[in-house]
């Protein structure tokens, strides 16, 4: 419809979130069922800063075509000390060979395998409102005992 805006990414934060081991938990419903517990890391960008919390998951389903569907639920903590939530949802995606490559914990070009996301944030500090009435879609790569996930505020 013309005079509609045409929406707009802007840079939020870089996310580098610390994984323990993968837990196995076998075939479920709707594909091989896993658990990578969150465990740390780090917030860097021009909007947030900080460090994300020793707590949380990604709760995995791994389709039998090769896709994972990622759920994550974790904690951030500011560095002027506010705690935001965030709920990270999306898919990785790829050729069979680039995906055994991340299952090895091997370095793989993030540009060969699809990573998207799309995140919910919610907080009760008042100087970080604007994140509970806000979407936000990040771009992402597995790396050997770590996620990147580059977050954008969708405008």
């Amino acid at each position: 419809m013309p005079g509609l805006a045409t929406p707009e990414l802007r840079h939020v934060c870089d996310l580098y979130v610390e994984l323990d081991p993968v837990r196995e938990m076998g075939a479920g419903r709707a594909g091989q069922r896993r658990i990578i517990p969150i465990v740390g890391g780090r917030v860097e960008g021009p909007v947030i800063k900080g460090r994300i919390l020793h707590l949380g998951a990604d709760w995995q389903t791994i389709w039998d075509n090769g896709v994972a569907e990622l759920d994550t639920r974790y904690g951030i903590e500011t560095e002027d000390g506010a705690t935001i939530e965030i709920l990270n949802y999306g898919y990785r995606h790829g050729p069979a060979e680039v995906l055994a490559a991340i299952a090895r914990s091997e370095d793989v070009d993030p540009a060969s395998y699809y990573m998207r996301t799309h995140a919910r944030l919610e907080t009760g500090d008042a100087r970080y409102d604007w994140v509970n009435r806000m979407l936000f879609v990040g771009t992402g790569a597995r790396k050997n005992g770590q996620v990147v996930v580059s977050l954008f505020a969708l405008e």
